[in-house]
C-alpha cells in the first residue's frame, strides 16, 4: 500500500481547516491537495461511544450499504484472515446528473490498533485507498477516516472534493448513530 502523506498517528497534530459541530459529536475536516489531481481527505469524529461498537459497524460489510448514505452495495468478497476483498458501489445526484463509483478494495483489518486500511485493487478511480482509525483518549473515542483519491480522466475534480468533503462528514455520522442504535438494544 502507497505510504499516504501523513501518519495516521499523527493526524491529531493536524491544523483542521474546518470545524463542523453536529447534533452527535465534533467532526473535523481537512483536505490536502495533491499533484495530479489527487486530494487527501481526513475526516475525525469525536464521540463518547465504546470504541468496540464502532468497530462492529464497520466490520459488518455486507450491511454497511444498509446505514451509510449514497453506499448502493457492501459487498464482502473474501476473507484471508484479517484481510478480506470487499466491493463497494456508490451513487449521487449532482448539478442534475447521476455519478456512479464502483470499487474493489483489499482491506487489513488491525485489531489490535482498531484500525481498518484499505487500498482499491480494482475500480472507477485511478488511486482510492486510505484507513478507518479508532482512537481512545482522555477525551472519548475519535473515528478517523482518511482518504486519498484521484479520479479518472474526465472526472471533474473539484465538484467530487466538494461532495467528498459533505459525503465523508455524513459517513462518520452514520457510522456514529448505527453504532448508538446497537449499543441501545444490548
Amino acid at each position: 500500500m502507497t505510504q499516504l502523506s501523513a501518519p495516521i498517528a499523527g493526524l491529531s497534530q493536524i491544523n483542521w481547516s474546518s470545524a463542523a459541530s453536529c447534533a452527535l459529536d465534533t467532526i473535523q475536516q481537512e483536505m490536502e491537495r495533491l499533484p495530479g489531481g489527487t486530494r487527501r481527505l481526513a475526516v475525525q469524529l469525536r464521540t463518547d461511544l465504546d470504541p468496540q461498537w464502532l468497530w462492529a459497524v464497520l466490520t459488518d460489510y455486507d450491511q454497511l450499504s444498509r446505514f451509510i448514505p449514497n453506499l448502493q452495495i457492501s459487498r464482502l468478497l473474501w476473507r484471508r484472515g484479517n484481510v478480506v476483498g470487499l466491493e463497494q458501489e456508490g451513487a449521487q445526484t449532482f448539478m442534475g446528473l447521476r455519478f456512479k463509483a464502483r470499487v474493489q478494495l483489499e482491506l487489513t483489518e488491525h485489531l489490535e490498533d482498531r484500525r481498518l486500511s484499505f487500498v482499491m485493487s480494482k475500480g472507477d478511480f485511478r488511486r482510492f485507498e486510505g484507513a478507518w482509525q479508532i482512537g481512545v483518549g482522555a477525551g472519548g473515542t475519535t473515528l478517523l477516516y482518511d482518504l486519498t483519491v484521484q479520479g479518472c480522466v474526465g472526472m471533474p475534480i473539484g465538484l467530487i472534493e466538494q461532495r467528498l468533503r459533505e459525503d465523508l462528514a455524513a459517513n462518520l455520522r452514520a457510522v456514529q448513530q448505527e453504532a448508538q442504535r446497537r449499543a441501545a438494544i444490548v
